[in-house]
């Protein structure tokens, strides 16, 4: 009997450890065990993590803070650079479309071939008749085919801007260089021959590929890369294009490539915020009292 009356002399300690270890009360939930002063830090432990998420989301992806990135850098893997169907989806099916279509071109009949990049130039009287549909069907060719520059430049600069903004803006950015600047360049090539300065002839020139949208692309991704990098990427690519220009082989062309440069440059805020976005961790569920859900979107 005096054994079972004794004390037990680690009842304490193990209370100490148990209270340690032990989760904490659920936030927003009234009377369970711990009592005020539990339930009190509780919330105010909920209350300092979410508004340190708060301020990981504003400072945007570039932070150097541990709820940006929680997780040690990776190491460099060289199949990343190459388009992906999980990945990058966009860049991948796009990929394939324009491989089919350059063997196409290369294999069959040149009077068929002939025949469907003249029905897909985005001269000034197909822009007129169907803009839409030769919009479109002028980026599915590619200029000298699948061993051109732009073709290699495609793989390697959408996949890179795929990665940071995803398919939707990588598609965005590529589509909207290739139509504004395909319209920046035949318009005035529609008002010169209406005013006499250009024949007639010109209405009708052969213009097709995905030099526009690429030389978008790659505008836009030297904002998206590390200082150095992204200006020495612009400065190589912008220097070659100008040289291009001042060959005076093909102007028109020549002149929409530093264009289309140029709208990938002025991309740069609106796609560095959608990245921000994209980045910012997801609100957490609960008190919508809480500094990290004010201004989230509810359904």
């Amino acid at each position: 009997m005096a054994a079972a009356l004794a004390p037990d002399t680690g009842s304490a300690s193990d209370a100490a450890l148990v209270s340690d270890t032990a989760p904490g009360p659920l936030l927003g939930i009234p009377r369970q065990r711990g009592g005020r002063k539990a339930g009190a830090h509780a919330a105010e432990t909920g209350i300092h993590f979410a508004e340190a998420g708060t301020h990981a989301a504003e400072a945007g992806p570039d932070a150097p803070d541990a709820a940006v990135r929680p997780s040690p850098s990776r190491p460099w893997q060289p199949l990343r650079l190459l388009p992906t169907p999980v990945g990058t989806p966009f860049t991948f099916g796009f990929a394939v479309v324009l491989a089919v279509t350059s063997l196409f071109a290369e294999y069959a009949d040149p009077g068929l071939v002939s025949k469907l990049l003249h029905g897909s130039s985005t001269d000034v009287v197909h822009l007129t008749q169907a803009p839409l549909p030769v919009l479109i069907a002028s980026a599915l060719w590619i200029a000298g085919g699948m061993t051109s520059g732009y073709a290699v430049a495609f793989l390697f600069v959408l996949t890179a801007l795929e990665r940071r903004i995803g398919a939707r803006g990588a598609a965005a950015v590529f589509f909207g260089g290739h139509v504004l600047a395909t319209l920046a360049t035949e318009l005035p090539v529609a008002f010169s021959v209406a005013a006499g300065g250009l024949p007639e002839s010109s209405l009708h020139r052969l213009d097709y590929g995905i030099s526009f949208g690429v030389m978008t692309c790659i505008g836009a991704l030297a904002g998206l890369l590390p200082a150095w990098p992204g200006r020495l990427l612009l400065a190589v690519v912008g220097y070659l294009a100008l040289t291009d220009l001042l060959a005076y082989a093909d102007p028109l062309t020549d002149w929409g490539h530093l264009l289309s440069l140029a709208l990938g440059v002025a991309s740069w805020p609106l796609l560095r915020r959608w990245r921000t976005r994209r980045a910012a961790p997801a609100p957490l569920l609960g008190d919508l009292g809480h500094p990290a859900l004010r201004g989230a979107r509810t359904y």
